[in-house]
């Protein structure tokens, strides 16, 4: 490996990879941990929720305009919230996405509190802050109300997540030969926001897929314009220097880039004028996520530029 990260108590990489032109160039792993080893994806796994809605949108079940979303919205200013809105975190509910102070914290509420069983319910009882469109708050609640929407629309009932895994496998996991295991709550909706398991290797194929326009081996799994969808930056958030598409974020300098991440400094960055995709995946404090970066930045640039796939 050309490549091998610091490694602090506070700061662990676990694996990381590096993917050029489809072959593997670099691979390390850290403390009790190998090619085999499946780690978490956390909010990584909201990149996979994209994939899953583009799937969904081409087969026609549901737009990134619709509203009159859920029932609960009917009788609201609420019922006005798109799609498009939801993935692009602009929807206007009343969120608060902090992991360290508990009280204040809706997404610790919903993963760990009184949200546990129903993350979708927990996050779809919220509030508006402001108007639907307006302001940009990350959320991780905003994702499993999109899960739940998912699995509503291909027909699961409460308790049950059948037909939402069985999609997510054939449509997604299955067309591009990746071995990975998703999270479901008791309510049954897939926790989208955070709980994908899968090791280096099969996440790269995820970002493989979108380094490819959503094509594998010929055959288009994203519909076409969706990967684009995905990287059209909405806002540039100064807490993480990068920009935020539509449940994927972007990384400023780099054409055309997609970055899939996570807490603890999950990392899945895709560069198509380099061919390139870099998976790290460990155990950062937020203090240390930006050397984190960093350091992927300083792989990154040692790949020429070869123009756009």
């Amino acid at each position: 490996s050309f490549w091998r990260p610091e490694m602090t108590t506070d700061n662990v990489t676990l694996a990381q990879l590096v993917l050029h032109k489809g072959e593997v160039v670099s691979e390390f792993y850290g403390p009790e941990t190998s090619a085999q080893t499946t780690l978490i994806s956390w909010s990584m796994a909201k990149c996979i929720t994209h994939a899953l809605v583009g799937i969904a949108q081409m087969d026609g079940l549901l737009h990134v305009e619709n509203n009159n979303l859920f029932p609960e919205w009917a009788n609201d200013e609420r019922r006005n919230i798109t799609v498009q809105q939801l993935l692009e975190m602009r929807s206007g509910l009343s969120w608060v996405e902090d992991y360290v102070d508990g009280d204040a914290s809706d997404v610790i509420e919903m993963l760990f509190g009184s949200g546990v069983h129903d993350n979708a319910g927990y996050a779809i009882a919220q509030p508006l802050a402001s108007v639907s469109g307006s302001e940009w708050v990350y959320s991780s609640g905003t994702t499993n109300i999109v899960t739940r929407l998912l699995g509503n629309v291909l027909g699961d009932t409460p308790g049950s997540h059948e037909h939402i895994e069985r999609f997510m496998r054939t449509r997604l996991f299955d067309a591009i030969d990746m071995q990975a295991e998703p999270k479901f709550d008791a309510a049954g909706t897939f926790v989208g926001s955070s709980y994908v398991y899968a090791t280096a290797r099969e996440f790269a194929k995820f970002g493989q897929l979108y380094l490819h326009d959503g094509m594998w081996n010929g055959k288009r799994v994203l519909p076409a314009g969706w990967v684009d969808h995905a990287r059209t930056q909405h806002v540039f958030d100064e807490e993480s220097g990068l920009g935020y598409g539509a449940h994927w974020w972007t990384l400023p300098g780099e054409r055309n880039s997609l970055v899939a991440s996570g807490y603890e400094g999950q990392y899945i960055v895709v560069i198509p004028d380099r061919d390139l995709v870099v998976v790290r995946l460990g155990k950062t404090v937020a203090e240390k996520r930006n050397s984190v970066v960093a350091g992927l930045r300083e792989v990154i640039e040692q790949f020429p530029i070869t123009g756009g796939q």
